[in-house]
């Protein structure tokens, strides 16, 4: 049979597995403690009728412990799950703890709001936009980082071997020496060939294309010259034929006038002299004007 008080006496007095004890106070690691003191009334253990709360993945439970399954380890915690509704969880706490000590029913209540606040509290977090937190591995990227340049290092001297291999076997160097198929060699020997050749003809190509640009900028600018020149010429063409068409028609008018006066004669009234003054006075007078609208060839650049 358990007896309680002979269970506490030994908590109390000697070691405890669960006891923590700290300067203030006793504290219980028990998952099964409805408080978390090392207290007589709060203990799982020195207590053969117990009641607990707890959360199992979101969910809420009631844990009852009695004297009649206490030679059952396996069955010693009766658990009751409890409803979601707040009103309704309280009532079932009430109805299973009905006989039962005020202390724990108190502390059962207790502890079933708090963790019903904490568990809104969760759910509002997740439901709410969160930062995700990606920690920066410094010491693998380190890693990485000599790593890359012990291989390049590498990968330069393989190279430098490569080429002194291959100028030994141009020399002739190995063939006394060692029968190996000269096959490998020959392909790289080739391939080596291949590429200079290929950097020959670039630079070939590039030198024509050059000198192509230079051929195609002289005979723009030649043409250009020749463009102003032409235009030069018509100009000074034009302006010699309007002056010359300017006394020809000066020329004419004055003959016009004096052949009238010659036919007027002495009989002529005050009105005539008159009109044909203001005549001489307006002389009609013709300007011929020539624009040429030069526009420069804009150069092409090659």
């Amino acid at each position: 049979m358990q007896h309680d008080d002979v269970v506490w006496s030994v908590i109390n007095k000697t070691f405890c597995s669960h006891k923590v004890q700290t300067k203030s106070q006793r504290f219980c690691r028990n998952e099964y403690n409805l408080t978390g003191l090392c207290t007589r009334s709060s203990c799982p253990l020195a207590n053969s009728q117990y009641a607990t709360v707890r959360e199992e993945k979101g969910i809420v439970y009631l844990y009852m412990k009695t004297a009649e399954r206490a030679h059952f380890p396996s069955k010693t915690w009766e658990k009751v799950k409890l409803s979601r509704n707040f009103e309704k969880a309280i009532h079932q706490i009430n109805e299973n703890l009905l006989y039962w000590q005020g202390f724990i029913k108190q502390k059962c209540k207790q502890r079933f709001v708090k963790i019903t606040q904490y568990l809104i509290r969760m759910r509002k977090l997740k439901l709410r936009r969160q930062k995700l937190l990606v920690p920066l591995q410094r010491k693998i990227e380190r890693r990485e980082r000599r790593r890359e340049e012990k291989a390049l290092v590498a990968a330069r001297i393989d190279e430098g071997i490569e080429k002194t291999l291959l100028d030994r076997l141009k020399k002739g160097v190995y063939e006394d020496l060692y029968n190996i198929p000269q096959t490998a060699f020959e392909d790289a020997l080739k391939e080596n060939e291949v590429e200079s050749e290929m950097e020959d003809e670039d630079e070939v190509e590039e030198e024509k294309e050059i000198e192509m640009d230079k051929e195609v900028e002289a005979e723009l600018q030649k043409e250009f010259i020749e463009y102003n020149s032409d235009m030069d010429d018509d100009s000074d063409a034009d302006s010699d034929s309007g002056q010359r068409e300017k006394v020809d028609l000066d020329s004419s008018f004055e003959s016009e006038t004096s052949d009238i006066e010659d036919i007027a004669g002495p009989s002529t009234t005050k009105e005539t002299i008159s009109k044909e003054k203001s005549l001489k006075r307006k002389k009609p007078h013709v300007e011929i004007e020539y624009e040429y609208e030069t526009e420069k060839p804009s150069k092409v650049k090659a």
